[in-house]
């Protein structure tokens, strides 16, 4: 498959969908390949924002700011970024239950991150968020030469949503940000081996990975909201170095199988990628 079968390929799938716009950016380690359909377009961030939230987290532990031992006193309290007015990550929105039952204790840094990721947690997302602040996140982007993500508020921040103030994100940007867990940018190996390890762990197997072969291994980050539906990360099959991909959606609110068009947009990149 060349780069014109994959964009009528991509093409083909929006229109038998129903839906909006699809971005897919693609890079190769094997070939150096690079392949963009709409990879410049901005989408509403969804939860793929908390892959720019671990790789902050995991800098600020490297330049010693803090270390991913230390505790975090829980709580579901946090204050818009529009007028500082009070709201709370509602339980039953939330994909992981575990932080919410450990509101009023402490957690370790780390064990925010691991479920941040592995289980989509918005209250870990959010205490994350706030303790780094998205200043900081930002700069850590600055510093590993990432544009096209921007962070500039928590998960459920209804105010700021009304407002049109979202984390967005680009195809192309996040695969930037992804290239940063193989490239030796901002993390030592080990750093980058443990940030692996942890987008290897994702439980939400129904996009990237779904259509792909048993022996490729993806280490990935999903993220839904009610018009988008996106998926991102590294694709390691066996015998050849990984690629880097995302895939992100934007469709109207109900559409039927907006997963199903993520995994089969992924089929089309891995036939790309290995033809």
């Amino acid at each position: 498959m060349d780069d014109r079968a994959l964009h009528e390929g991509i093409e083909k799938l929006r229109a038998e969908t129903g839906a909006s716009v699809i971005g897919v950016h693609v890079f190769d380690y094997e070939t150096e390949r690079t392949f963009s359909h709409h990879g410049d377009r901005w989408f509403h961030a969804a939860s793929t924002m908390k892959v720019a939230v671990l790789l902050a987290l995991f800098h600020a532990a490297n330049t010693g700011r803090v270390r991913l031992e230390d505790r975090l006193h829980v709580r579901n309290r946090f204050r818009s970024i529009v007028d500082r007015s009070i709201f709370r990550v509602q339980r039953d929105r939330d994909a992981d239950a575990a932080v919410h039952r450990r509101v009023g204790r402490s957690m370790k840094l780390i064990e925010l991150a691991e479920p941040m990721i592995t289980r989509s947690s918005n209250l870990a997302t959010n205490l994350l968020l706030e303790f780094l602040t998205p200043d900081i996140i930002q700069s850590t982007l600055t510093a590993g030469a990432v544009e096209g993500v921007r962070v500039m508020r928590g998960v459920e921040d209804s105010v700021a949503f009304d407002r049109g103030m979202n984390n967005t994100v680009t195809a192309s940007g996040l695969v930037s940000l992804f290239r940063l867990l193989r490239e030796d940018r901002l993390f030592s190996e080990p750093e980058r081996r443990q940030l692996l390890d942890i987008l290897f762990a994702q439980e939400f197997n129904s996009m990237l990975p779904a259509l792909l072969p048993n022996s490729a291994r993806v280490a990935h980050k999903t993220g839904e909201i009610s018009t988008c539906t996106h998926d991102a990360g590294f694709v390691l099959l066996p015998g050849r170095r990984p690629y880097a991909v995302a895939i992100l959606t934007e469709h109207p609110p109900g559409l039927d199988d907006t997963q199903k068009l993520v995994a089969k947009v992924s089929r089309l990149v891995y036939e790309f990628i290995t033809a």
